[in-house]
């Protein structure tokens, strides 16, 4: 979900036709991006962790968010005619979907096997990848959740200029919140599993909206769905080491 989205909006943005009502809203736009980006933000943070070295995770999370970067601004270049092509929205539907069901199955499956006792170490990840390999995933997934946010913000805006100044918002909004989401996912232990959910929320919208749009829930709804989503998932610890445990 990105600021660009939110219908209240529509007025100021419609309004922003010169530099200084645009410059005016910037911080406001920071400020949204930096809120609503969340559920992006916890995909994109979970993706990068699966590399086990801090420098490499923010290394990926640089070089994918550059990359996707550049995505966001051809997307909007020409987005009057790429998002009317339907594949595109069902294949960044499908892919989110993916997502969200390829982290969590095993996670359950192994966690269901393995029970309590046998959890692995609070914070690790689940598997270690290559850096090529998250950058790309990285870029993929700020694509598919971009799809939505960019063509709410060309239909209620002209201003190209405004609309790429909300892409670089977000972006920029994303590579300090996954920053933070990194250091969470380490503390809160159905942070990710709550992440997940909520990208599988916005690849089931998706599909909606070229299924059966009748059935799209409005946008405060999936806002109000992923809150509940996020509270739980800061609901809970990991438990703190024993410290009898630890070895000098």
């Amino acid at each position: 979900m990105e600021a660009e989205s939110i219908p209240s909006l529509s007025p100021l943005i419609q309004a922003a036709d010169q530099w200084g009502e645009l410059l005016l809203l910037l911080p406001l736009l920071v400020a949204l991006e930096a809120v609503l980006s969340a559920d992006n933000a916890i995909a994109l943070a979970a993706i990068s962790r699966q590399l086990r070295d801090p420098q490499l995770q923010g290394r990926a999370l640089n070089l994918g968010l550059g990359l996707a970067l550049a995505f966001r601004l051809a997307l909007i270049a020409v987005a009057r005619w790429v998002l009317d092509f339907w594949p595109l929205q069902l294949l960044a539907s499908l892919y989110l979907l993916w997502l969200c069901v390829s982290n969590l199955w095993p996670a359950t499956a192994a966690n269901d096997a393995a029970g309590e006792e046998h959890a692995p170490e609070p914070g690790t990840p689940h598997h270690d990848r290559g850096l090529l390999t998250v950058v790309g995933t990285l870029a993929l997934t700020d694509l598919a959740f971009s799809l939505d946010s960019v063509a709410a913000a060309i239909a209620v805006s002209d201003n190209l200029l405004l609309v790429m100044a909300g892409g670089v918002i977000g972006v920029v909004a994303l590579r300090l919140t996954s920053a933070l989401f990194i250091r969470w996912l380490a503390v809160y232990r159905h942070l990710e599993t709550a992440g997940y959910l909520a990208v599988g929320l916005v690849g089931v919208r998706l599909l909606l909206r070229l299924a059966m749009p009748s059935l799209v829930p409005p946008e405060w709804v999936l806002l109000a769905v992923v809150a509940l989503l996020f509270l739980w998932g800061f609901s809970s610890r990991y438990p703190l080491p024993d410290p009898s445990e630890i070895t000098p």
